[in-house]
């Protein structure tokens, strides 16, 4: 089976530091950049690494963005059968007083912003030049901290007569205008695109490198299709986003019919189990301290070598237990649930401690936890939202793993 999706070609902007530096979005970079990984992995997405263009930080200008939409419309231009995609992440801010949307670069002059930035309608007829058979624009804008820091991050200001919007669906509307386009948008309305927690990546970005490895599809799917993105996001985005109490819904506009965007895991395919079996090969040992290491991949009857009271998941339900200390006392052990959110979970019934290991790598011990809430949580349909309803905010809490004294 093929590893290569041979005429798959992207643009990808990041804008990052902005010359005004209160307006800079470094986590903007970290989506581009691994998307880019993402789709040039041949055991993925199968894109030619020169079929890529990165564009971040100084080298996100408006000229640069508008310069790497003339270079994808001549990539395509000589390939009949091309599949383009088009990726922003960044500001995009609407002015009221003339309803028109602007695409914030990195050289944008905050005095002159309606000169400096990049209106939707220089974006909208550039992007009509690339004559793609098959176009992808993927618009992650309106971003906003993740809410567990949103609170204490000082909001920066936007000038007068301009707001933080997600993307008009007007916008959207001459976006993919011409045969076979589809715009994707992270958020709607007055919706923020959301950080995740730990601040490595755009909520949308997160689950949109899910969705490009196959976690909309079916075993035995091949490529990634539009309809499997839409899927994904459209379930996942809106779920992490609840649990941070939080709304964020992505939509589709599309004047086109399903096509594929990329090779599901080199062409191979989902193994057996899908998705949530590929989850579990994702997370055999998970990192939990500063000198911890990351073990992806299936490591049954492998030899690891954990160091001094480090802590290892090897496998469902096994649990993970540290070398007892004086320093650090007796490690819970923690089931692995099946979750958007949260990774793993552990309770201590004599202290009533609650310890939750999230997605994102980060751990939380919530205390004075009644046994009938933590049995209500391993049963919960969405572990996310029985998180949001029943734990977070109701409980004490503090960071790091809980100690069984």
């Amino acid at each position: 089976m093929s590893n290569a999706f041979p005429h798959g070609y992207a643009l990808l902007i990041g804008v990052g530091a902005s010359a005004y530096t209160p307006w800079s979005l470094p986590v903007t970079v970290k989506d581009v950049q691994a998307l880019r990984a993402v789709l040039t992995d041949p055991t993925l997405c199968g894109y030619p690494a020169d079929h890529i263009r990165l564009l971040h930080d100084a080298g996100a200008t408006r000229q640069a963005i508008l310069d790497g939409l003339g270079w994808l419309a001549r990539q395509v231009a000589a390939d009949g059968d091309a599949t383009a995609v088009v990726y922003f992440s960044g500001h995009g801010w609407l002015n009221e007083a003339t309803g028109r949307y602007y695409l914030i670069p990195h050289d944008v002059e905050p005095f002159n912003l309606a000169g400096s930035a990049l209106a939707a309608e220089t974006f909208t007829e550039a992007l009509r030049k690339v004559s793609a058979r098959r176009l992808l624009v993927l618009m992650d804008c309106c971003h906003a901290a993740g809410m567990a820091t949103a609170k204490e991050a000082p909001a920066f200001k936007v000038p007068p007569d301009f707001s933080q919007t997600a993307l008009p669906k007007g916008v959207a509307e001459a976006l993919k205008q011409g045969a076979g386009r589809a715009v994707i948008s992270s958020s709607t309305g007055a919706q923020k695109s959301l950080v995740r927690p730990d601040e490595r990546m755009s909520l949308f970005t997160y689950h949109l490198l899910e969705a490009l490895q196959g976690a909309g599809n079916r075993p035995g799917d091949r490529e990634v299709r539009l309809s499997n993105l839409m899927a994904h996001l459209s379930r996942a985005v809106p779920e992490s986003a609840h649990a941070l109490g939080a709304e964020q819904t992505p939509f589709l506009d599309a004047a086109t019919e399903d096509f594929p965007v990329a090779l599901v895991r080199g062409g191979k395919g989902l193994p057996e189990g899908g998705w949530e079996r590929v989850e579990q090969l994702r997370a055999v040992v998970l990192p939990l301290g500063d000198r911890s290491v990351a073990v992806g991949g299936d490591v049954s009857g492998s030899v690891i070598v954990t160091g001094d009271g480090n802590t290892v998941s090897a496998g469902k339900y096994n649990g993970r237990r540290g070398a007892p200390s004086k320093k650090s006392g007796r490690r819970i052990t923690l089931i692995e649930v099946e979750s958007s959110m949260v990774h793993a979970v552990g309770y201590d019934e004599e202290h009533r401690c609650l310890e939750v290991v999230f997605n994102t790598g980060r751990i939380y011990c919530y205390e004075g936890v009644p046994p009938e809430v933590f049995q209500g949580l391993l049963e919960a349909e969405s572990k996310g939202r029985f998180m949001l309803a029943h734990i977070i905010d109701v409980y004490p809490y503090r960071r790091g793993p809980c100690r069984q004294r």
